[in-house]
């Protein structure tokens, strides 16, 4: 799942409009990630132009061995 660090985030909204489940929603004070519809797709971690997002709990890539 991922995770964004509210310190880091600038509010761009890039991980808003990438996010292909719509789970990242504005919250006061930055961003959250709602669990039940994050994939661990990834697309917020590499669209992310300040590096505000991490993914926590299992490495996705561990899954494909």
């Amino acid at each position: 799942m991922a995770i964004v660090t509210i310190g880091a985030c600038q509010g761009c909204g890039a991980c808003l409009l990438t996010c292909p489940t719509h789970a990242i929603r504005p919250v006061v004070g930055g961003l959250t990630v709602r669990a039940d519809r994050c994939t661990g797709c990834l697309e917020c971690l590499e669209i992310c132009p300040v590096d505000a997002i991490r993914v926590a709990g299992p490495d996705p890539s561990e899954g494909a061995r």
